[in-house]
């Protein structure tokens, strides 16, 4: 088993190249790190890639991918009555954390901080790459300057989940739940979900966006190498981790031994914790088809108030958002998620009327 300090290294052997190659640029894809060639206006900087990014027509070919995982991850029809909760939980039992970049502070986190994060200001902390007086009084110590680079690119992203973690670790909660800043979380289904399990057992819950995992090559040693095949969670849909899991990273996590970590496989920060709960520690991803991110489509999405996480984005110059009637104009609220937030708490003020959506 690799470890940091241990200086043996993870690499792609030539055999294994290609493949090694297309799994980064998976990962880049899922991760919204190639949005350029696939037409996602709100994503981040481009990044840099480790071949030629695909075209409009491997998108195309990589979403009807997505739908067959979709409707594999539908699974058998839903029991009469659900599982009995395993433990008891509220939202203080939460630490989430929303990885955004200044650039979106206006875009992005102005829409979250006036829906779902309006209501969870104390377990919700924002990581982000830069200063902002109006958000720090918002805020207060909730928004975590990580002077991480604000490049959208595999060490940046690395850099800011290191933070994450390390900030959950120190927080003592039961449970971490990453998410970006194009997400709606809705806490009451995610509570439902996470209370099926115990916070002290080793959990990692969220949405894989491939058909297959993904393959590696691990360098043991001079001549020792051995193939490693991992699914990973999605950042782009959310994931959460539990206190027991996250404690058993540490060798692979703590204090910024994570980037240490991405380095050596090459992959972004998403990847790279389903490397080191997967590969390393031998823990499973639970999936679970209430995560959703913008390279789905989201107009399949239904039940919308029992879903944890929601997104947005555009498709092939489609938008691509929830279905969802309102009194909100597309215009008014191109995200949907003004929408869902009134569907959710019709009570909240700037909602345009008491009635439920």
């Amino acid at each position: 088993m690799w470890k940091p300090a241990g200086g043996s290294m993870i690499t792609f052997s030539s055999a294994a190249a290609p493949r090694a190659a297309a799994a980064a640029v998976t990962c880049l894809l899922v991760t919204g790190m190639l949005v350029v060639t696939v037409g996602h206006p709100s994503s981040g900087d481009p990044v840099e890639p480790p071949v030629a990014a695909p075209g409009g027509k491997v998108f195309s070919a990589y979403f009807k991918k997505l739908t067959r995982e979709r409707r594999a991850m539908s699974g058998p029809a839903r029991r009469s009555a659900p599982p009995a909760p395993v433990e008891r939980l509220s939202p203080e039992d939460l630490f989430i954390a929303v990885k955004t970049t200044g650039r979106y502070h206006r875009q992005r986190l102005d829409l979250l901080l006036d829906t779902w994060i309006s209501r969870n200001m104390q377990q919700t902390y924002v990581f982000t790459d830069g200063e902002d007086e109006k958000l720090r009084k918002r805020m207060g110590a909730h928004l975590i300057n990580t002077n991480c680079s604000a490049a959208h690119n595999r060490q940046a992203l690395s850099c800011k989940m290191a933070l994450e973690y390390d900030a959950f670790i120190k927080s003592g909660k039961k449970w971490f739940c990453h998410v970006d800043d194009d997400n709606y979380l809705n806490v009451g289904p995610l509570l439902k979900l996470l209370s099926q399990y115990s916070h002290t057992q080793d959990v990692y819950i969220g949405r894989p966006s491939l058909e297959r995992p993904i393959e590696a090559t691990e360098r043991l040693g001079t001549a020792e190498m051995r193939q490693v095949r991992f699914w990973f969670a999605t950042g782009g849909a959310g994931f959460c981790l539990s206190h027991g899991l996250a404690l058993k990273m540490k060798p692979w996590a703590s204090d910024g031994t994570f980037m240490s970590t991405a380095e050596h496989i090459r992959l972004p920060d998403d990847c790279t914790v389903g490397y080191i709960v997967e590969a390393l520690l031998g823990v499973s991803l639970i999936r679970s088809a209430l995560f959703h991110s913008h390279l789905e489509n989201l107009g399949l999405v239904s039940d919308t108030h029992s879903q944890v996480t929601l997104s947005y984005g555009t498709v092939e110059n489609s938008r691509n958002t929830v279905y969802l009637k309102g009194a909100f104009s597309i215009d008014e609220d191109p995200t949907r998620f003004r929408s869902v937030h009134c569907l959710l708490y019709p009570d909240t003020p700037w909602c345009p009327s008491p009635r439920r959506l």
